[in-house]
């Protein structure tokens, strides 16, 4: 919170000093026993994000141990802020009596130029803690002072000479626009300063790219690939180029209602992944060295994209779908839209799962890793349920632990290659439970973890 030691006339700035201590530490509070540079760090933390006020002179527990002030203290703190940050950090800083001791109330607002930094080093407010930021973030946070994202942006490496006109009338004809290249491209703001922006050249290059290389592949096994494509495609064609992958590699049966034609019905719902591969190539960070990743099973898809959630975003707020759309290429999901290939902003996610739902499978697994976001989609429509296993004389709550290890166990051997969020879905469980059994079966050394944090899964042991 962002103590406003005004904001109830009727309470005194000590009972507010208190009440606050009573809520503890959050996104927007924090306590400090005294004033050392850890404040400064948070002030710019909180600057950076939404703001927040720190308690200095209450320990980490909550308990208040107050501050001895001289008549130079506020001014010298002041001082400190000022020559440590950029730019420069002016906090509002209150003294308040509580129980008999002095609790400086230290506030800042969130900044209208971002990033500020501390020393050369830039930090944002995460839950409870103050987090370093990434250069990605530093830039991103860049971009937006200018309200623009990077994709608006001149691309120095590249010259007008290599976007296709071919392919930017092409789009202009899909839209209804009946204008000359040089007219498309400044109604659509793809050339700025002479020159294409990155997002024009991701759009509308006459070559293949490296930046837009999707990897993928139809897996036997997890290790095993019987078929696979590599799409360096500019990002319109790409689309459909990776469709033509899933289709080709998706069953599709036909199913006699009694009407004269047949009904299709299909592994997956194909709107629902056309949804994800749109999502992939739109909101992906294409400054990653990472590629995307599809990994087509038996019984499962797995997608995996750079670019990770932006601001305060989490996964359960994208699943929701009720929240405040970020757009990390702006000038992309423009251009998108204009062909409606999206929707509605922020609105993706929510439509998968309930499309996915209503087909009578699983609910997708949706997990933040590595720097990037993973989905991974089940054929299975019902939850595995852990076989019953004898215990003898181990019942209660033994039975219930041994009959979700030996659940767990089961499906990791008949589907090898799965991570902790997915095997939680299929078998109906909390991810606490799945990390738990999954702690149990690496102890009894029955399990192990193959391959990459973000691209591995569980295998049991012969």
């Amino acid at each position: 919170m962002l103590l406003n030691l005004n904001s109830q006339p009727t309470k005194s700035a000590s009972a507010l000093v208190r009440d606050a201590i009573g809520l503890g530490e959050g996104a927007r509070l924090e306590f400090k026993s005294s004033f050392q540079k850890e404040v400064v760090e948070t002030l710019v933390a909180f600057a950076n994000t939404r703001g927040g006020s720190i308690l200095v002179g209450v320990s980490d527990n909550g308990q208040i141990v107050g501050l001895a002030i001289q008549p130079e203290t506020v001014q010298g703190w002041v001082n400190q802020c000022k020559q440590n940050t950029s730019p420069s950090v002016i906090p509002d800083i209150d003294l308040i009596e509580v129980d008999g001791k002095t609790v400086a109330v230290v506030s800042i607002g969130e900044y209208p130029v971002k990033p500020v930094s501390c020393k050369g080093r830039y930090f944002k407010r995460v839950g409870n803690a103050n987090h370093q930021m990434s250069a990605t973030e530093i830039s991103d946070a860049h971009v937006k002072l200018i309200n623009s994202s990077w994709d608006y942006h001149p691309d120095p490496e590249h010259g007008i000479e290599t976007i296709s006109a071919n392919k930017v009338q092409t789009f202009a004809q899909a839209i209804s626009v009946h204008a000359p290249f040089e007219a498309v491209m400044e109604k659509f703001e793809l050339v700025r300063q002479g020159r294409p922006t990155f997002a024009c050249y991701l759009l509308f290059a006459k070559n293949n790219l490296m930046l837009t290389t999707i990897e993928a592949g139809r897996f036997a096994t997890q290790t095993v690939i019987k078929d696979s494509i590599t799409s360096k495609d500019t990002l319109i064609e790409q689309v459909d180029r990776i469709m033509g992958f899933l289709v080709k590699h998706t069953n599709k049966a036909y199913i006699i209602t009694g009407n004269p034609k047949r009904e299709e019905r299909w592994d997956y719902p194909m709107d629902a992944l056309r949804e994800i591969v749109i999502n992939m190539i739109v909101h992906r960070d294409y400054r990653s060295a990472n590629d995307s990743t599809i990994k087509i099973f038996d019984d499962r898809i797995e997608f995996f994209n750079p670019g990770a959630l932006l601001d305060d975003l989490t996964v359960e707020k994208i699943k929701t779908g009720n929240y405040k759309s970020h757009l990390r290429n702006k000038q992309l999901a423009t251009i998108f839209k204009e062909l409606d290939l999206i929707e509605k902003y922020g609105s993706g996610v929510r439509r998968v799962i309930e499309t996915f739902v209503a087909y009578g499978l699983l609910e997708p697994v949706f997990e933040a890793t590595q720097g990037g976001m993973a989905v991974t989609v089940f054929k299975q429509a019902e939850k595995v349920r852990p076989p019953k296993t004898n215990v003898g004389a181990n019942e209660g709550v033994n039975e219930g632990v041994n009959e979700g290890v030996n659940g767990l166990l089961a499906l990791i051997t008949d589907q090898p290659g799965l991570r902790s969020a997915a095997l939680a879905k299929l078998l109906g469980t909390s991810p606490k439970n799945v990390e738990r059994w999954l702690k149990q079966l690496k102890e009894q050394d029955r399990i192990e973890f193959i391959g990459a944090t973000k691209s591995g899964g569980y295998y049991s042991k012969p």
